[in-house]
């Protein structure tokens, strides 16, 4: 009965689950824009710290950052449910394509109506930049950290390591300092222990069962070697979906490749290239996570003619795979995040992390620009010409209208699909 009070908010999370494009940059956009704006879930501030926290974990950080703000509203239950909605539309879709693709090659699939998603998406992030930038960025030093972010970002945008390291400078730059004192009124949270001991376990159990499974050629040892890949990327993966879906192509393309695999003839999990290169594709023009790729790869790799049932168990494994380290890790951290902010060192580190991830928001916008936009419109094409103008309109009707986001994408869908 008391989940019930939160079936609006699920709504909500579900709206935004089928209409978030854009990867992580993207989504925190809508997020301002449907759980700040529109719901008042959080605040333009809290979702910042959110923000800021989130990017200095390894996993989906903008999954991770949805499910704080069912955490927050409800507690475990809320955000376990927040979770399973937002990923939810995303590995099904995915999972499909598994089972699809080779359909799809046949009759060609017409992707016109996605052409506008993209720079719609870029929109999105610019007006998060925008909205946070009037929060985050107010003194001389958090202007030079949100510039060296800025920078920083867009010559290594595809760095694993550069969204944490930023974070981490910054916050020492800004506790040299001692001019800043902690807020003490807030009560510290219960730290749940649980969920780091239920990680680590299944960290090591996974491991082990796949190393065992692989060693005793055990019936199903795919299924624990797909289980253990997935789990270890989803702990390990700093960065998001532009990390993991190079890990992944070494890991399912280039490793079963490789003279050592082969000179053993060891029956490694394995993709076809083109298969790959179609879904990584694929998961970038639909809404939701970008993690949920683990839901195609899980079912490629156990692909099999003659038992539907083990294709449809890969799908299962990789999308708990790949999601189950991100809530365990960010819903363990968070409350000691929380206390930990009630000491002045750590207090007066987050005015420089969130002035940070303005910086890696800034860059990302301006990198985005210069990998999807720019070429087109530098050759003077139509298309170009139409990015930059849907950029500039979502932009401007996020600032200055309140026009739900799903209604944005709509009309970038409907837009697609006539021009």
């Amino acid at each position: 009965m008391v989940l019930l009070r939160h079936i609006p908010f699920l709504r909500a999370v579900f709206f935004y689950s089928i209409t978030a494009f854009g990867g992580p940059q993207g989504h925190y956009g809508m997020m301002l824009k449907t759980f700040v704006q529109k719901r008042h879930d959080v605040t333009e501030h809290e979702l910042l710290d959110l923000m800021s926290f989130c990017n200095m974990l390894p996993g989906a950080s903008s999954t991770q950052t949805v499910t704080l703000i069912g955490y927050k509203r409800g507690g475990i239950p809320l955000a376990i449910l927040t979770l399973l909605i937002w990923i939810t539309p995303a590995c099904i879709i995915m999972g499909l394509l598994s089972f699809l693709l080779n359909y799809f090659d046949t009759i060609g699939l017409n992707t016109d109506a996605f052409k506008f998603i993209r720079p719609m998406a870029i929109g999105f992030v610019a007006f998060s930049t925008y909205k946070l930038f009037k929060i985050a960025i107010h003194n001389t030093i958090t202007i030079i950290i949100w510039i060296v972010a800025a920078i920083t970002t867009y010559l290594a945008f595809k760095s694993p390591w550069v969204f944490p390291l930023l974070i981490v400078v910054a916050g020492f730059v800004t506790n040299i300092s001692d001019k800043r004192i902690p807020q003490v009124h807030e009560k510290p949270k219960q730290i749940k222990w649980g969920n780091m001991l239920i990680f680590l376990t299944l960290f090591a159990l996974a491991g082990y069962l796949s190393e065992t499974a692989t060693r005793n050629n055990w019936q199903f040892r795919k299924a624990f070697n797909l289980f253990e890949n997935n789990y270890r990327f989803g702990s390990l993966v700093f960065g998001g979906g532009d990390v993991l879906i190079p890990m992944m192509y070494e890991q399912y393309v280039v490793r079963p490749e490789t003279k050592q695999v082969l000179i053993k003839k060891r029956d490694v999990l394995k993709m076809d290239r083109n298969d790959f290169l179609t879904g990584s594709g694929f998961v970038r023009a639909i809404p939701g996570p970008v993690f949920s790729i683990g839901s195609f790869t899980g079912g490629m790799v156990l692909k099999n003619e003659e038992n539907k049932w083990m294709q449809f168990l890969g799908c299962i494994l990789g999308s708990l795979g790949i999601f189950t380290p991100s809530v365990l890790l960010v819903l363990f951290f968070f409350p000691v995040w929380h206390n930990l902010k009630k000491y002045a060192a750590i207090y007066r580190s987050l005015e420089g992390i969130n002035a940070a991830v303005v910086g890696i928001l800034s860059g990302a916008t301006i990198y985005l620009l210069k990998d999807l936009v720019f070429p087109e419109f530098l050759k003077q094409t139509l298309q170009g010409y139409l990015d930059l103008t849907v950029i500039l309109i979502t932009f401007l009707i996020l600032i200055y209208t309140k026009i739900p986001a799903p209604f944005i994408v709509l009309g970038c869908l409907i837009l697609g699909w006539f021009l």
